[in-house]
């Protein structure tokens, strides 16, 4: 690596950990990406679930090109008609259940969670908060209020009041869910708990206690939509829908975006008593609108969901049969390897950085590695990759 950018690396950008991985990238493309000296990286991780159609996608890197030319930035988001945003959020609209369909654009996935929470409040009167333990909403201070673990907590109180925490999948823990609850905010797949999906039937109990308090569901699905689990959305897959989701991630196509959509009815209540109820700069920016809306329509074009269940198989057979792997927890291309240590999870980190691996372990789970590639990965590379990660964990 370059040793002064390494330096000014350290010495400019915000840091977040003591310990960096300090891998200079050149250039992606598709699974991979490149350093200077020519080293080849799989991205097994995908930016945390944001490249879903690969690296440098041509459809996606044209469209940013045309819109670039054509406009970027306008005004404040709500006030201009600007075509990539319209066609985009009625494009989503189409693919969500009703009453799904008003969207309003953001920057970030932590802003969808924090429009989303101020939405409930106003729309319900209503002053409780629930999340679940073990759940991550974002960093900013009202998404962290929610965040279901204190590690990451403590040193930034006060935070948020008037915010409980149940545990995923207690059928029991539903009856703290009241009249006085606002919202209850849950991924449909918990993330960073380490990939953990929910019982046969708690979506369901879940969307019932709510309706019957009259609290609004909002589904975190930043890093569960656009064909992650196998669906367009994990919502898809268990029949339930929510008063409210957040999008972002792969939602920009590799441009920062986020969103949360709702019914008009719930929307409007931020449009008056006050005016401008939500407001944003950058939300919706026509360049990163065009690249979502190219990468959305690439996946639904090259049906790259369908595949997704095979490529999932197709992993967990190249790896559960290891003696290091103790569990494979999945849905979809969104995968925990279970090593059962954190001893092993830091060590094969060293490895996979090594041998050219691009990998992560969860907030919440620090004894597993996140397996969440492009969703282009095709089965020559999957095969490719488990034989270096196999490599790795023989080492161990």
């Amino acid at each position: 690596m370059n040793s002064i950018l390494r330096k000014q690396f350290l010495a400019h950008v915000g840091q977040t950990s003591s310990s960096p991985m300090l891998v200079e990238v050149q250039r992606a493309e598709g699974v991979f990406f490149y350093t200077p000296e020519g080293k080849r990286y799989f991205d097994l991780i995908s930016g945390v679930s944001v490249s879903n159609v690969g690296h440098s996608n041509p459809k996606v890197v044209e469209a940013i090109c045309r819109q670039a030319r054509d406009y970027m930035h306008i005004m404040v988001y709500g006030e201009m008609v600007e075509t990539p945003q319209v066609r985009y959020a009625t494009r989503i609209a189409e693919l969500l259940p009703d009453p799904l369909s008003s969207v309003y654009f953001l920057s970030s996935g932590a802003e969808a969670v924090e429009g989303a929470l101020k939405l409930a409040k106003r729309y319900t009167g209503r002053p409780e908060m629930i999340s679940f333990l073990n759940a991550y909403h974002g960093s900013t201070h009202g998404a962290m209020s929610v965040m279901g673990g204190e590690t990451y907590k403590n040193a930034f109180r006060p935070l948020l009041p008037d915010v409980r925490q149940i545990h995923f999948n207690d059928l029991d823990e539903l009856a703290q869910i009241t009249s006085r609850t606002a919202c209850v905010l849950v991924e449909p797949v918990q993330g960073e708990a380490g990939i953990r999906l929910p019982a046969p039937g708690y979506l369901e109990a879940l969307r019932h206690r709510c309706t019957e308090t009259g609290t609004l569901l909002i589904f975190d699905e930043i890093q569960t939509g656009f064909g992650r689990t196998g669906a367009m959305f994990a919502m898809n897959r268990y029949g339930v829908t929510p008063d409210i989701v957040c999008l972002a991630k792969a939602l920009g196509g590799g441009m920062p975006l986020g969103a949360f959509v709702s019914s008009p009815e719930i929307m409007s209540t931020l449009t008056c008593d006050p005016p401008l109820g939500h407001i944003t700069t950058f939300g919706g920016h026509p360049v990163c609108c065009a690249a979502g809306l190219a990468a959305l329509e690439y996946i639904l074009d090259n049906d790259l969901i369908s595949s997704v269940a095979a490529k999932e198989a197709l992993y967990r057979n190249l790896l559960i049969d290891h003696p290091a792997v103790l569990e494979i927890r999945s849905s979809g291309l969104l995968m925990a390897v279970e090593l059962g240590s954190s001893d092993k999870l830091y060590h094969i980190m060293e490895l996979f950085k090594e041998e050219g691996i691009l990998s992560d372990w969860f907030l919440f789970c620090d004894t597993a590695f996140r397996i969440s590639p492009p969703l282009t990965i095709t089965p020559a590379e999957i095969e490719t990759s488990c034989r270096i990660i196999r490599r790795c964990l023989d080492r161990l």
